[in-house]
């Protein structure tokens, strides 16, 4: 049986890989996503990754209805307790922003769709800078107090903003940070590598990476010539025309061989080995696409692996 892994100083057991929930009630319809949700906790996995806003983009939809999904999913399964439910707050169309009112607001609109008394990660999806680290500090920790979330964190948040929301808590003894959900890839390292995964280990923070797969293009399925059906094609296929992106399939490949795995799993398997990550996340459309994503939790490079793949992607 897969180990789970501590998120952070909470007291959160995770699977090694987050189920990204973005696609649920977008491109996988309701039986879809009751597949692959059945399909990744059969397989140990229990940590699923939302947000209010997923998929406000969608053609005719207007967000909340990943939320919704998951909703109906727990309870016609009846396995809330089993599963660590992880959404986010700032960027539902009928709740912007991060003001104490509006993220109190937010958390009983998701705590409504998902049909649940708590979530037990809260983040917040993008940092205002315009609104105080002290008044979202103090509205997470009112719904902490109220029961409402048991832990919070933060996605996409730059190392001053959140050095001074850790600061916050521990000096006025409030709900703290436990996790940071960072853009974090093979082919995207700057945004997370330096000041913020430094603040991370030194703080004792999780780190939840999403796009752990480039938007598709670390499945290895984006290759010069090949045609890809995908509503993330175009952003994923363009990491082909960088000398780095091919640098790193063929890394990929070399390491995927070795282990006769899939490029996806090798690639989930480099980010789950550095410093500070718990789980990196990654979504699927289809039960087919599942096995790639789960096999991160099988797989262990060695360290000279890790370093070949390192050194591709620089």
């Amino acid at each position: 049986m897969t180990s789970l892994r501590t998120l952070g100083s909470s007291d959160l057991q995770v699977f090694p890989l987050a189920l990204g929930g973005n696609v649920f009630g977008w491109t996988a319809d309701l039986d879809q996503s009751f597949a692959v949700l059945d399909a990744y906790t059969a397989a140990g996995g229990n940590f699923v990754d939302t947000a209010d806003v997923y998929s406000a983009w969608g053609e005719g939809l207007s967000g909340g209805e990943s939320e919704t999904v998951l909703g109906k999913w727990l309870a016609a399964r009846g396995n809330r307790d089993g599963v660590v439910l992880a959404t986010k707050v700032g960027q539902h169309p009928e709740y912007p922003g991060l003001s104490a009112a509006n993220i109190k607001a937010a958390a009983d609109a998701s705590l409504r769709r998902l049909g649940t008394d708590h979530i037990d990660l809260y983040y917040t999806h993008y940092d205002k800078p315009e609104v105080p680290v002290e008044e979202i500090i103090g509205a997470l920790d009112e719904l902490v107090r109220a029961g409402k979330v048991r832990h919070i964190a933060a996605s996409n948040i730059s190392a001053e903003r959140l050095e001074a929301s850790l600061d916050f808590s521990e000096r006025e003894g409030l709900a703290r940070y436990v996790a940071l959900q960072p853009h974090y890839n093979l082919v995207s390292r700057d945004t997370y590598e330096g000041e913020l995964q430094d603040l991370a280990a030194r703080t004792g923070l999780a780190a939840v990476p999403y796009y752990a797969l480039a938007a598709g293009f670390l499945t290895g399925k984006y290759r010069p010539g090949a045609a890809v059906d995908s509503v993330r094609a175009g952003g994923a296929a363009k990491h082909l025309e960088s000398e780095r992106g091919r640098r790193v399939l063929a890394a990929l490949d070399e390491v995927a061989g070795a282990h006769d795995a899939p490029v996806a799993t090798v690639a989930l398997a480099w980010l789950a080995a550095q410093p500070t990550v718990a789980a990196p996340i990654a979504s699927a459309r289809t039960v087919e696409q599942l096995p790639a994503l789960l096999g991160v939790a099988e797989l262990s490079l060695t360290e000279d692996e890790v370093a070949r793949l390192t050194r591709a992607s620089a």
